[in-house]
């Protein structure tokens, strides 16, 4: 059967969403183990399920066979959030938490020629850095390196060789928020606030909404000042790309590009590392022979770091699974449960082929699939932050059962809340194995103070400190 058939509209008695008994996706079940429930809600209603989204009734979509046809269909499937229905006609909960992200207008919510416009630009500024072969590339490669060398440093230096440590805190997050800062050309001062309100934004809670308004000001600011003064950044380079851009523009895609760096490529550095240390076979096998792409693939596999991705709205009335969805609905593709559903399929030939890791769902699928320059230059990052860990090691392991460990469980997201393993370095720090010096950030204390300045910001806010707002 097709999964849209569009010969007829829905009949008289085809239940809607509204009209569907639905049950909240996030519970203490949920957070436990989302798998289970991704497979009774697919045993109950089939490939597409009603679910409440914080008090909001969504279709989430299981299969993976449904999940590309949402993600591939762009004229039926919308991102532009004014395809709603529900927000259109005011019906949302006062203050529903998820509105606020998806009222930035920004590429990942746009939709034909003004995305891939959008697009454009993005992958011509971001294609100098995912080149090995340019200075740029050459230099962020080496800062990534140099950062990540940096943290483990910081390790031995209050532990010692053998000790242990939160690779989410204390390596894998600030390790992207360097990187970010570097990135983007941020001045030391800016990425002390930008460090602390990413933080805030990215775990929610109260302050959440706040926080992304500083954001998403600080983003502002930080390309006002890059077109005054441009440099060998990605703000520069957009502006390049695209000089018809405004501040407030610019800003608004700086903070998506944030976002997605910190949040989704820091969960899939978390996650690979997780995987190793849990002892995914599959994943250790081409770890030990020296895959990291391919060890990267087959952890999203397992692991995907966006659990349930953006949502779409459908632009007319279709048949999606066993259910009509009319114009206007909003459905979530579920990367976590398609994944399921695809190892279901036959896992010993789906996860044994370098070709069927890559069916991951991990960069997206389709028009708004992560754009080519933004998946390698991820890749080059995660595989670069995994391979350094493991260049530095001769021992480490899980301080607790994998089953145990604490998890940021949302409606989109899936993060560790933390990895707490214990360690062995190979050698004391200074003997590390160190890159060549990378160049200084253009700033007005260098590569020396923004490290340090980044890395204060940091453990203030580990230790509990709210930074200045």
């Amino acid at each position: 059967m097709d999964v849209h058939s569009r010969s007829a509209g829905p009949p008289a008695d085809s239940p809607t969403l509204a009209s569907l008994p639905v049950e909240p996706l996030l519970t203490a079940e949920f957070d436990t183990d989302p798998g289970a429930v991704y497979a009774r809600l697919r045993y109950i209603h089939g490939p597409v399920a009603p679910v409440g989204f914080l008090g909001v009734p969504v279709w989430l979509v299981l299969g993976y066979r449904e999940v590309l046809d949402v993600l591939r269909n762009e004229n039926q499937w919308r991102r532009d959030i004014r395809y709603w229905r529900a927000r259109a006609q005011g019906e949302l909960p006062v203050g529903w938490p998820l509105l606020a992200g998806y009222e930035v207008r920004q590429t990942m919510f746009m939709d034909e020629e003004e995305h891939r416009a959008a697009r454009r630009t993005h992958h011509s500024a971001l294609n100098p850095f995912q080149d090995p072969a340019s200075p740029e590339g050459w230099e962020l490669r080496r800062a990534v390196e140099s950062y990540a060398d940096e943290l483990v440093a910081l390790l031995a230096a209050e532990s010692g060789t053998t000790g242990f440590a939160d690779l989410g805190a204390q390596y894998t997050r600030p390790l992207l928020l360097m990187v970010t800062t570097r990135l983007f050309g941020c001045p030391v001062e800016l990425g002390d606030e930008l460090v602390m309100d990413l933080w805030r934004m990215l775990d929610g809670g109260p302050d959440a909404g706040p926080a992304t308004a500083r954001a998403l000001a600080a983003m502002t600011r930080l390309a006002a000042h890059r077109r005054a003064r441009p440099g060998d950044d990605l703000t520069s380079y957009m502006l390049l790309a695209d000089p018809d851009l405004s501040d407030e523009q610019l800003g608004r895609e700086l903070f998506m590009n944030a976002v997605y760096l910190n949040d989704i490529t820091g969960n899939m550095v978390l996650n690979t590392l997780l995987e190793v240390l849990r002892g995914n076979a599959t994943v250790r096998r081409s770890l030990s022979a020296g895959q990291l792409g391919e060890t990267v693939n087959r952890a999203a596999l397992a692991n995907p770091p966006v659990a349930n991705m953006c949502f779409r709205f459908a632009a007319r009335d279709v048949r999606l699974g066993d259910f009509w969805v009319r114009a206007g609905d909003i459905v979530s593709p579920s990367a976590a449960a398609a994944h399921q559903d695809l190892l279901a399929l036959g896992s010993s030939h789906m996860v044994g082929t370098t070709a069927s890791t890559r069916a991951h769902l991990g960069w997206g699928a389709g028009s708004h699939q992560c754009p080519k320059a933004a998946r390698e230059l991820g890749t080059q990052i995660v595989t670069t932050a995994v391979g350094r860990i493991f260049d530095h090691v001769t021992k480490v392991e899980l301080t607790l059962p994998h089953d145990q460990l604490p998890w940021r469980s949302g409606p989109v997201v899936r993060g560790l809340r933390l990895l707490p393993v214990r360690y062995e370095l190979a050698a004391p720090a200074s003997s590390t194995r160190r890159p060549e010096p990378v160049p200084a950030t253009p700033g007005p204390h260098g590569h020396d103070g923004h490290a340090r300045g980044l890395l204060a910001a940091l453990r203030r806010l580990m230790h509990g400190g709210k930074g200045e707002s």
